[in-house]
């Protein structure tokens, strides 16, 4: 992973903060993940702070030969909608390595496999609520696995389309797109690839 920076002069960085928590307790356990309600000192006060204890995820923006990004939909209960996104999971292997944990998901809910990967982006979806952190990689050399994977559930009528990125990115300007994970790995790669 890339260095945050904060360590080199005049490089625009987060600065990660340690505060003393004073009381940290799951107030509820989920199918999925937990709420947790954390006491901390800050600024000469206590604050409490209740977020989602997350496991955190990766995402993987996968381009074919032509430059198409490989985009899925799959109905999202929270937002009561079928979104178009990028292949991603959780990390919900304990061990597991991020990279790994991305050619996992990219096989099991798209039947593609790549030959090349590099670290995209890695991102906070929402820091205020969620200590998720979204690690993206850009695969490329893809191919079809020997055999398809068995979906269930929300994935069980996932919608595979490849999509030109110039598409993306003026879907994701025009607002008819919002998933967070395509919308900053889809500015992120044309960004690059301008640089």
């Amino acid at each position: 992973m890339p260095s945050t920076g904060s360590d080199l002069p005049g490089v625009l960085a987060d600065d990660p903060t340690e505060v003393a928590v004073t009381r940290s307790d799951v107030v509820f356990e989920g199918a999925v993940w937990n709420i947790r309600r954390e006491t901390f000192e800050y600024g000469g006060s206590a604050i409490v702070r209740e977020y989602v204890a997350h496991t955190g995820a990766v995402g993987v923006l996968a381009q074919d030969d032509e430059g198409r990004v490989l985009l899925i939909k799959q109905y999202r209960h929270p937002i009561r909608s079928r979104d178009w996104e990028l292949p991603a999971g959780l990390l919900d292997i304990p061990g597991e390595d991020p990279l790994v944990a991305a050619q996992r998901e990219l096989a099991e809910e798209t039947d593609v496999t790549a030959s090349a990967w590099e670290h995209l982006i890695t991102f906070n979806t929402t820091p205020g609520g969620s200590n998720e952190q979204l690690i993206v990689f850009h695969a490329t050399g893809v191919s079809a696995t020997d055999a398809a994977f068995e979906r269930e559930a929300e994935e069980a009528d996932i919608e595979v389309r490849w999509v030109p990125l110039d598409e993306i990115v003026d879907a994701v300007l025009g607002g008819t797109v919002h998933n967070s994970i395509l919308c900053v790995s889809a500015l992120a790669l044309q960004a690059k690839l301008a640089r």
